[in-house]
């Protein structure tokens, strides 16, 4: 009751004439607001001429609606919410609380600096109390309106991430993800997407948990749940196992899947599919690390009928082993076929030993693949079953 006792004593103690002077003065004050704001506000001066025109209107609004208070002192309060309310939400992006606070100092500065000549002769004291309670209620005001506005891009923003992770489960045009990513300020690149499952928790707290581990790691995180599917989209990360290896503690029990490294969103769901699909062929292989790249998952993928993953084992395994002779492809295929023995494979070709070797160190040269070890060889078997099967293969 005091505080407002005194707020409504500071607008009625304004005399009538320093209400008039001010009032003829608004235009003067408006203006030197928005030399002030260029002169002491470097963000203000980066702004592009769009926004820096609305923060003039804001400043202009606040002056007003100053003037507006101290000639009716039958209000306990300033209408000053109404003064941010002049430019659009959309503004909200481009200056933070912090910003329109400084902004606001500024604009009272600017005012206080002038109340010798504003007030009325011995009004100065009442004119600078009024304007301290003025200053008072709208820095409460802008704070107010930020709230609001954070809860509600909250929301808009959730909704808008759902509809990102979806399209990219659903691999939908390129055109949409853009103007998506534009909405949520997303910029960051290269991009992967990790998949897992969800243990039945509720969603949202293990998602706020998710955006603040990223957030340390100064990374930018998008994040959905289909089903019993946890889908994590990252940006700003080379090593998209490392990444994995940070959050799979928030996934639920089995696999975790780390998708390959792509340019940016609107290739993200190159790197998704590339996931998922290894998320439903990972019961095929129940021994594997957690988390596991996507790639380290080609053959399941292929068996499972991913037809990515076939293109790809055929064209980096296969292919190069046609280029590379006759010989080594036979080299290959007998050395596996007989449980991965040098000997074995050397009497059967009626060649030494060493050029099984040999033959054996080209293939890993040319596909990346060891033969020797169990994983590789499985994946070279695959990828020559696939190759002898593709339509257009030829010895």
């Amino acid at each position: 009751m005091q505080a407002k006792a005194k707020q409504q004593a500071a607008a009625s103690r304004v005399h009538p004439e320093t209400v008039q002077r001010i009032e003829r003065a608004m235009g003067t004050l408006g203006t030197a607001a928005i030399a002030a704001m260029d002169a002491r506000l470097p963000w203000f001066r980066k702004m592009s001429a769009e926004n820096r025109s609305w923060l003039g209107l804001v400043a202009q609004a606040g002056i007003a609606a100053f003037v507006d208070w101290i000639r009716h002192p039958e209000r306990n309060r300033p209408a000053v919410t109404e003064v941010f309310s002049t430019a659009p939400r959309e503004l909200a992006r481009a200056v933070s609380l912090q910003h329109a606070v400084e902004m606001v100092r500024v604009i009272i500065d600017v005012v206080e600096a002038q109340v010798d000549g504003l007030a009325a002769p011995g009004g100065e004291a009442e004119l600078r109390e009024a304007v301290l309670t003025y200053a008072r209620e709208i820095a409460f005001s802008a704070a107010q309106v930020y709230a609001r506005t954070a809860e509600t891009r909250g929301a808009w923003d959730a909704r808008l991430e759902a509809l990102v992770v979806d399209s990219l489960v659903r691999g939908e045009s390129q055109e949409s993800l853009h103007s998506w990513s534009s909405a949520l300020n997303w910029s960051s690149s290269p991009v992967a997407v990790i998949v897992g499952t969800i243990d039945g928790e509720e969603a949202e707290p293990i998602i706020d948990d998710l955006r603040n581990q990223a957030r340390r790691a100064r990374l930018d995180l998008l994040a959905g749940v289909q089903g019993s599917r946890l889908i994590v989209v990252v940006g700003g990360a080379n090593d998209p196992m490392a990444v994995a290896e940070r959050f799979a503690g928030r996934f639920g029990p089995g696999p975790v899947i780390a998708g390959p490294l792509v340019r940016d969103l609107r290739s993200a769901s190159i790197s998704a599919r590339a996931a998922l699909a290894a998320l439903r062929a990972a019961p095929a292989w129940p021994d594997a690390p957690r988390p596991v790249g996507a790639d380290e998952l080609l053959p399941e993928r292929a068996l499972n009928g991913d037809a990515d993953a076939r293109a790809v084992l055929i064209a980096d395994a296969y292919e190069p082993l046609l280029a590379g002779g006759t010989a080594l492809l036979d080299t290959l295929t007998t050395y596996l076929e007989q449980g991965s023995s040098l000997e074995a494979t050397a009497r059967l070709l009626f060649v030494h030993p060493n050029t099984v070797r040999y033959r054996l160190r080209r293939v890993a040269e040319l596909t990346e693949y060891t033969p020797s070890i169990g994983r590789d060889g499985f994946t070279l078997w695959v990828a020559i079953i696939l190759g002898r099967l593709a339509p257009k293969a030829t010895l």
